[in-house]
């Protein structure tokens, strides 16, 4: 499978946070070959390459933002709950698939035509209780009858895969299924190359709704050192101005100093931050406000020594984001040399602080 053909089956896949099946599916059939394979019992995926050395987490979270229906209306619309962090302003008008009993079925966002809605109604960001999905209501169409949908069924945005050209593509999930892609590369790159490093690469779930899935998978693989790939925060709007923004598409991968979970340990990141500069990697430092699976694995035990790598995204948590992939190549080279670099004597200058 080609890197393009990967892009596309992981981020066309259904896999809100707890449903995250698919995605896992995904994930083992190419890790085939890597090493051993193993679940824990909240769904995440762990592929292991054994060695002497330090052991290195790598997590990648499998889920993606979407909905679960919390009610249906005599009329056969859908209500509808968030999963993860949804800004409502981004949701009218918008395609949806709603999973049921195995089936997915199309609907839409729905939303009054702009003819109707009256002056105060235009200025007014919706709120979720004034939301539904429409899967095709009419009069003596029985949507529970004939759809079987039910409570808890869930519900992930419609946005097909695309190719914008200049290798930028378009798709829903980047958060996180360009991580995803990044340690199955890592993964199979690495197999082949010697060095003294325990390899485990981890497929986390529900990792938008609290990071849950990295505090188990931290608990099987009990790391020395932890790594999360995810997305950060592209902040190249019409009007930017160059100089003052350095998060952009082709800006080079992310080192996070800081974000709303955790602050990394100082002589690990600047010992990543040396191997960018050495290696001609190009990096930037960056801060969110939000957390990586980071947050839940650094605490694990008495601690673990923990960095957030990002790879810029342009409009997250919504229906659809563009990547780079000179980005994803540079968070794979970065890796890399973090791996052929780390060893035993390294993991005590980084934990005797």
């Amino acid at each position: 499978m080609s890197r393009i053909e990967l892009f596309k089956e992981l981020t066309d896949a259904f896999g809100p946070s707890g449903y995250e099946t698919e995605v896992a599916g995904i994930m083992k059939k190419n890790f085939t070959g890597c090493g051993s394979v193993k679940m824990d019992k909240l769904g995440s995926v762990i592929c292991t390459q054994e060695g002497d050395g330090p052991k290195i987490m790598f997590a990648a979270h499998m889920d993606e933002i979407g909905f679960i229906v919390q009610s249906i209306t005599k009329e056969g619309y859908l209500r509808i709950l968030p999963i993860g962090g949804w800004a409502e302003m981004m949701l009218l008008g918008q395609r949806v698939i709603v999973r049921s009993n195995g089936k997915d079925i199309p609907g839409v966002i729905g939303s009054k035509p702009v003819h109707e809605l009256k002056e105060e109604e235009r200025k007014k960001i919706p709120e979720f209780r004034d939301l539904y999905v429409d899967v095709g209501v009419s009069m003596g169409f029985d949507v529970k009858e004939a759809l079987k949908i039910r409570p808890g069924d869930p519900v992930v945005p419609y946005s097909p895969f695309a190719s914008l050209g200049n290798s930028l593509f378009l798709a829903k999930a980047w958060d996180d299924r360009i991580g995803c892609a990044v340690i199955l590369e890592l993964a199979n790159k690495l197999k082949n190359l010697p060095h003294p490093n325990s390899l485990h690469f981890v497929g986390t779930t529900q990792e938008e709704v609290g990071l849950r899935g990295a505090q188990t998978a931290a608990s099987v693989v009990n790391p020395d050192i932890a790594f999360a790939i995810d997305v950060s925060l592209c902040r190249e709007y019409p009007g930017f101005v160059e100089k003052e923004v350095t998060e952009r598409l082709k800006g080079g991968v992310a080192i996070l100093f800081h974000d709303m979970t955790m602050i990394p340990n100082t002589k690990l990141r600047d010992f990543v931050i040396n191997i960018a500069e050495e290696k001609k990697i190009p990096f930037h430092l960056t801060s969110v406000r939000g957390g990586y699976d980071t947050g839940r694995i650094h605490l694990h035990n008495i601690g673990v020594p923990s960095l957030a790598i990002g790879v810029p995204a342009r409009y997250i948590h919504s229906h659809a984001g563009i990547i780079a992939e000179d980005d994803f190549e540079n968070a794979v080279k970065l890796l890399t040399e973090v791996v052929l670099k780390l060893d035993n004597q390294k993991l005590n200058e980084i934990l005797n602080s």
